[in-house]
């Protein structure tokens, strides 16, 4: 097959890129390298089956020459930061709703059948409910949040009015190798682990008692290729399916680098959803989805690659 995956040098987009070409797929890479980094595809950029185009989803008439021949779109491209959304929405809205109607539009005129896009958990907001549903109402409190939603409303329309399948994966909290934790809005686990690392405590933004639904990278890159190699089309939550406070998540990296120190703890974060639980039952049965590695697992394997610089 012959995919292309926009946002392919970030952090789950070249993990993504390297799965399939390791399948024998062709890979046609899109990043603008604005977030993503070429060295997250550096083993990849010399091989046969692998393009790499510098270039924005915000460009259309680049996409539309890339995704000719092609059978499928990964749509990974974003601006993928509550704070930095929160910080400048109009950017946020550029890049996050205006290049996923570049790709869809992309698709529909180049014929391709399938686009399967990386949408998040943001959307659900504070809703008490647990566990997050998607068929619960959304409640986005950031501008990142309303981005991925007027995405996930536009993948349906062009599914409704031009026959493109399309599938939004909600993300719950990604981690694993190559997340960058240098970035002024870098998540959680990469700067935990890179804090102590270097010898310094972890910050915490609020009380700690928050909680996330973490999911291995790994992990996100199959449920992205079950969905596309299967017929499912609609919204589906992707998560480890269960939850842990952020203050012992701390305890539990210092317990697996042997580094010990008391977290800082700073104001909250305005825009950071509370807490966060997802039910993926639904994308179970749409197409075989279930977590293989358990939270302890993906940490001890992310520690050992910010240790090593691999997996």
């Amino acid at each position: 097959m012959r995919y292309v995956v926009t946002g392919g040098a970030g952090f789950i987009g070249s993990n993504l890129a390297e799965q399939l070409a390791s399948d024998g797929h062709e890979v046609v890479i899109v990043d603008d390298l604005s977030t993503g980094r070429r060295e997250n595809i550096k083993d990849l950029i010399g091989q046969s089956r692998v393009t790499f185009i510098e270039g924005s989803v915000t460009d259309l008439d680049l996409l539309v020459d890339v995704c000719r021949g092609a059978n499928g779109i990964f749509h990974q491209a974003a601006v993928a930061s509550v704070p930095r959304s929160v910080a400048n929405p109009r950017e946020t809205n550029e890049v996050n709703v205006a290049g996923t109607v570049n790709v869809l539009w992309a698709a529909k005129e180049c014929g391709v059948s399938a686009v399967v896009a990386a949408s998040t958990s943001a959307i659900y907001g504070n809703d008490p409910v647990f566990p997050k549903r998607e068929t619960m109402a959304p409640t986005p409190l950031s501008p990142y949040a309303v981005s991925k939603l007027a995405g996930e409303y536009y993948g349906k329309v062009f599914s409704d009015l031009y026959g493109i399948r399309t599938v939004f994966l909600r993300y719950f909290n990604v981690f694993g190798p190559r997340q960058d934790p240098d970035s002024e809005y870098a998540a959680v686990i990469p700067k935990f682990i890179s804090r102590l690392i270097d010898g310094k405590p972890p910050i915490i933004y609020g009380d700690g008692e928050q909680t996330r639904d973490f999911i291995a990278v790994a992990d996100v890159v199959r449920a992205n290729i079950l969905a596309m190699e299967n017929s499912a089309s609609g919204v589906f939550n992707i998560a480890g399916g269960s939850r842990i406070s952020l203050n012992e998540l701390a305890g539990n990296l210092s317990a697996i680098t042997g580094i010990h120190l008391q977290p800082l703890y700073e104001p909250p974060r305005p825009g950071d959803v509370r807490d966060s639980l997802a039910d993926i039952s639904r994308a179970g049965e749409a197409f075989g989805f279930s977590p293989r590695y358990t939270l302890d697992e993906g940490l001890r394997r992310t520690v050992a690659w910010f240790h090593n610089g691999s997996p």
